[in-house]
């Protein structure tokens, strides 16, 4: 015979776990960000070129794919993701100065609209509860679709099929962050570095697109 008892304390501590990656990961998530912006201003101040660039964005995606999975379930994963996460600020140095330079304003207009899709769709899916599992593989279909589009881009350098790309990672990543809250809330990701890597990367491609959308509908692009 089954003992409540134990079925709600199970429940107790499955909540408690869950709220404790959720925690861990806003309060680490809001510190790599931070972080990331500041190695960003550094890589600004210095104008480092696209080859140095380049390089750090090749180590944060070395650290991402081969480093992080081994050490997120230990304290080296720490410093890793702080490394991952302050080269990719490093890396979007020349971009933001490029932005700057055409048109300063575009660069605070999409950092606030990256802060309120983020908050909004975090809050909702927070809010509701509601499990958005159901939309993993639409999403994983979706991001090679966009990943096909955009490297067949590079040779036909169409600008509207450029416009299509972006308007579909921001539908993406919002998609994503929506994906990635449910998963933490309904205990599908319980490691709370691989869910700050997961919504840190969501927020720069979200960052980055609505950057080339504002530029582009300004007329600035």
């Amino acid at each position: 015979m089954n003992n409540p008892n134990i079925s709600i304390g199970r429940s107790q501590e499955s909540i408690l776990a869950t709220n404790k990656v959720l925690k861990n990961t806003y309060m680490l998530l809001s510190i790599t960000l931070i972080f990331s912006a500041f190695t960003a201003f550094i890589g600004m101040q210095m104008q480092i070129g696209q080859g140095v660039a380049m390089i750090a964005t090749f180590g944060a995606i070395g650290l991402l794919w081969f480093v992080l999975p081994r050490t997120a379930n230990s304290a080296a994963g720490i410093p890793v993701i702080f490394a991952f996460t302050g080269l990719i600020g490093l890396g979007m140095a020349p971009l933001l100065n490029m932005y700057l330079a055409v048109n300063p304003s575009v660069v605070s207009t999409a950092l606030g609209g990256t802060g309120v899709i983020f908050l909004g769709l975090s809050g909702y899916a927070l809010t509701t509860r509601k499990d958005f599992s159901f939309m993993g593989g639409f999403l994983m279909v979706g991001m090679l679709v966009v990943v096909v589009a955009a490297l067949a881009n590079i040779f036909l350098q169409m600008p509207v099929m450029s416009l299509v790309v972006s308007g579909a990672i921001v539908m993406l990543m919002s998609g994503l962050i929506l994906y990635e809250t449910s998963s933490i809330i309904h205990g599908g990701e319980t490691n709370y570095i691989m869910a700050t890597a997961s919504l840190f990367l969501s927020i720069i491609n979200l960052f980055q697109a609505l950057l080339h959308l504002l530029t582009a509908f300004g007329g600035d692009d």
